[in-house]
């Protein structure tokens, strides 16, 4: 689980959308991929030595605008571990509602 509060000063806001500010999809995705590399990374034996590298995205699916104030909830879970690679899925709400959704890949590299 992550937690993002989203701040009014946040320097997207200024062009998206100007008047109507709304957060990117694309920077709601990366939080996801950000909290799901430090839980596949939690899980290593010797992770100061190894670097996750996300490979795909699928499923990817926004339900909600994300607004200034929010405080995005992630919750991310492993679906399938190889021997170099993963498959996680994770949801983001904003006070207990779904936002966004989304499955990935990634490969867990030694640096």
């Amino acid at each position: 689980m992550g937690i993002k509060n989203v701040s009014v000063n946040e320097e997207f806001f200024q062009g998206h959308f100007p008047g109507h500010p709304i957060m990117p999809g694309v920077l709601i995705v990366e939080a996801m991929a950000q909290t799901g590399g430090i839980m596949l990374l939690n899980e290593e034996t010797n992770s100061s030595s190894k670097l996750v590298y996300f490979m795909g995205m699928d499923k990817v699916r926004f339900r909600k605008p994300v607004l200034p104030g929010a405080q995005l909830v992630i919750e991310m879970e492993l679906v399938k571990r190889r021997s170099t690679s993963c498959k996680i899925k994770g949801k983001t709400f904003v006070d207990g509602e779904l936002v966004a959704e989304a499955e990935m890949m990634a490969a867990i590299v030694d640096k």
